[in-house]
């Protein structure tokens, strides 16, 4: 991890992930960079207010973390729209991550407009990094969701590079699908039949996980497989809280527009509903 990028409004909310982007620049002695964006959408006179207050708050914040926590860090106040001015800002910056921390729920502007984090992921250009945990130490147990697909294995190139492999355990959760499972019940089977079924489609599954973690090379300490039972974001979920991870890392897909908004994605609701930390990586480009 060589650079960060994050995002503060000056709230409490805010506060964590500044904290836990220091918290990362200073395990990786990376330079940390501080953005704030005044909403120009506005009368002038309330945004030039807005701004010069800012800059002296965000200025202030720079000089503490460079005195007090010895961390390269620098400050920028630009105008605009958030989700906007941070992705400009990321690429300006060539920041590995962006860290924001957690959004407010508002259910009706949710569902029309989507969060700041959903946002900026749908623009498919850096890792993000959601702060929903109380920053207090390094990360100590990354857990990553996998599909077997192309996003999940960048999910997993992104903890090498990114680093975060190199001080903390890393664990993979597979959470597979069982489709004759609700026709077996309706059909009255036998425990012991739906037993030997479940049984086979997880040794199915473990096989795949096997092939997919070979290709990778990638051996992590600890593979958890999981039937998929409701929602695959509160399997996981819970899985993280199981193991006691700290991060839980995500590959997004990408989505956009009415398909995005109707169909959802298993990314988006870990988002809303971590009660932990959530990196959530987007596709590799194709050039």
């Amino acid at each position: 991890m060589k650079n960060i990028l994050v995002a503060t409004d000056f709230s409490t909310r805010s506060d964590r992930a500044v904290r836990r982007a220091t918290l990362l620049a200073k395990k990786f002695e990376a330079p940390m960079s501080l953005i704030h964006v005044v909403d120009d959408d506005r009368p002038k006179r309330i945004v030039d207010a807005d701004r010069d207050a800012a800059l002296v708050l965000l200025s202030e914040q720079a000089q503490s973390l460079r005195e007090v926590d010895g961390v390269d860090c620098s400050a920028k106040v630009t105008l605009g729209s958030l989700s906007q001015e941070v992705i400009k800002a990321a690429g300006a910056s060539m920041a590995d991550v962006v860290v924001i921390g957690p959004h407010r729920h508002r259910a009706f502007q949710d569902v029309f407009v989507g969060t700041t984090s959903e946002r900026i992921v749908r623009a498919r250009s850096h890792p993000v990094l959601v702060a929903n945990g109380v920053p207090a130490n390094s990360y100590r147990h990354v857990l990553v969701a996998v599909d077997l697909s192309d996003c999940s294995r960048q999910a997993l190139l992104a903890v090498t590079g990114l680093g975060l492999d190199a001080y903390a355990a890393v664990s993979v959760v597979h959470v597979f699908d069982t489709p004759a499972r609700s026709y077996m019940a309706l059909a009255s089977a036998s425990s012991r039949a739906v037993e030997d079924y479940l049984a086979s489609e997880k040794a199915r599954a473990a096989e795949e996980l096997a092939v997919f973690m070979r290709d990778l090379d990638r051996v992590p300490i600890h593979q958890v497989l999981k039937f998929s039972e409701g929602s695959t974001a509160h399997v996981i979920c819970a899985t993280a809280r199981e193991i006691s991870a700290d991060l839980v890392v995500v590959g997004t897909r990408g989505r956009t527009g009415i398909t995005k908004l109707l169909l959802g994605s298993v990314a988006e609701e870990v988002l809303h509903i971590a009660d932990r930390d959530v990196l959530a990586v987007p596709p590799a480009r194709v050039n």
